[in-house]
């Protein structure tokens, strides 16, 4: 179980990730809260993989709402309290003992039962940094920002399908459930291995971190399948046409997982887009004419200011805050008037 140390000011103890779960969720949470839970979130991947861990669970249980065992031992630990001659705290103490052990009950028929296998969940990520869960086959799903996954873990196969965005597999072995991916037309299977796939407006991309993938798109006699080795990746487009299979950049694959984004030669409006899904602070552009400055460097992702703070001092930009949660981007006066 996953805890935090109070926050520097703050009088809250140590929370884990099933507790601030429940605060978040509580009529009482505040914008305080949030600004704790998210430094607590982003301070340690364990932290944000626990956190999904508890979403995962606290999903689940909603689907046993209606299970008639769940209901009738709630009933059953009412109605046991409601006959006890004990003070009204102890009968307060027993209600939510029984109301416990339900809530227990429930979290292990989630985790043991099976109750979602063959069953679809739906994972996405907004704007923010990356986020990790776990399946319930042990699999490692790291979702992007402004990423959306299915999955369905089937009695003979496993399939995720990528609506958008960006995914890291780890996949866990199981040799009788084959792990397939699916990303518009295009299908990505599994051999033991890490492997990415990213699917944005420009088509899909497969990259391999380690192990093997077959890649197969196109149907009929225009049917192909690619494998891949690690470090290389392949890219397919819109119309299903696949690229010739690439080199992957390992530093940039491995760095955005941990929120860290490496950029080389990178055009100044691309490099803009990216960082923009991290933050709600926005970076912007006063002059079209800078979009194609090249930029390359390793900047922390969601960091605005730091980033147009390196673009100020490497690249000779003016920094103008034009809105509470907008910072836009201009040539120094020396670059306007030569």
């Amino acid at each position: 179980m996953t805890h935090i140390p109070p926050a520097r000011g703050s009088t809250d103890v140590s929370l884990s990730a099933e507790e601030w779960l429940a605060r978040l969720f509580s009529p009482d949470s505040g914008a305080h809260d949030s600004e704790v839970f998210e430094r607590w979130r982003g301070a340690d991947p364990e932290h944000a993989a626990a956190y999904a861990e508890a979403e995962r669970i606290h999903r689940n249980a909603a689907l046993l709402s209606t299970d008639p065992l769940l209901r009738a031992a709630t009933r059953a630990a009412r109605r046991d309290t409601a006959h006890q001659s004990s003070p009204p705290q102890r009968h307060m103490w027993l209600l939510a003992a029984g109301i416990a052990a339900c809530l227990l009950l429930t979290i292990a028929l989630v985790r043991h039962s099976g109750v979602n296998a063959g069953k679809e969940q739906h994972y996405a990520n907004a704007v923010g940094l990356p986020q990790t869960l776990r399946l319930a086959d042990g699999t490692l799903l790291r979702l992007d920002a402004e990423s959306a996954v299915t999955v369905r873990l089937g009695a003979e196969q496993r399939v995720a399908t990528l609506e958008h965005g960006r995914v890291e597999f780890t996949v866990a072995h199981d040799p009788q459930r084959p792990f397939l991916v699916r990303a518009a037309n295009n299908t990505i299977r599994d051999i033991g291995t890490i492997f990415q796939v990213s699917r944005d407006e420009d088509g899909v991309t497969v990259g391999l971190l380690k192990g093997k993938v077959a890649v197969t798109g196109g149907s009929g006699n225009l049917q192909w399948t690619s494998e891949l080795k690690p470090a290389q990746q392949i890219h397919i487009d819109q119309s299903g046409v696949a690229g010739t299979v690439a080199p992957l950049d390992l530093t940039a694959a491995r760095g955005w997982t941990r929120g860290e984004l490496a950029f080389r030669e990178r055009r100044l409006g691309d490099l803009l887009d990216e960082m923009n899904r991290y933050s709600e602070t926005q970076l912007r552009l006063g002059d079209p004419s800078l979009a194609g400055l090249e930029v390359s460097g390793s900047f922390h992702a969601g960091d605005q200011d730091a980033l147009a703070k390196a673009l100020a001092r490497g690249w000779q930009l003016r920094v103008t805050r034009t809105a509470a949660n907008e910072l836009t981007l201009l040539p120094n006066d020396a670059q306007r008037h030569p």
